[in-house]
């Protein structure tokens, strides 16, 4: 079974200016840095996107997968794993909170199950490490202004 991780930032931004940018997926290979490749696949009633292929290049982990979203307004989003080649889980979420005028505090939590075995110390690390850097490329992001 695998854990979930959770890590927080301040943005300085309103959530809409967030989630627009959490949302905006053609953009992802340009901040992301490990997804090389995000193609909506199906769009939702609300014209965002319910399912979505991704290439990630992450080093020593390389895969091809899809994800469906599920989307709560500018306030949480939400996505499980369709299919993976190194993937047998992935259910992730943001929750987007206001924080006065112009700031967004943002919750990342993520649910990763891999089909190669993995040293827990070493998962654990590499969850973080991916949280990381993805609510800090996501700060640089929205802040911007991109």
């Amino acid at each position: 079974m695998a854990d979930q991780s959770t890590q927080s930032i301040t943005i300085d931004a309103g959530p809409a200016s967030v989630m627009a940018v959490i949302a905006d997926f053609d953009n992802y290979p340009v901040w992301t840095g490990s997804v090389k490749r995000a193609e909506v696949l199906e769009a939702g009633l609300d014209g965002r996107a319910r399912r979505v292929a991704f290439t990630l290049d992450a080093g020593v982990v390389r895969d091809q997968y899809e994800l469906e979203y599920e989307w709560s307004g500018d306030t949480r989003v939400e996505w499980q794993l369709v299919s993976g080649q190194m993937m047998r889980a992935q259910n992730g979420s943001y929750a987007l909170e206001p924080q006065g005028a112009d700031a967004t505090r943002v919750t990342y939590s993520l649910t990763v199950d891999l089909a190669i075995p993995m040293l827990g110390l070493l998962k654990r690390k590499a969850e973080r490490v991916v949280m990381d850097t993805a609510l800090k490329e996501l700060k640089k992001r929205v802040e911007s202004g991109a």
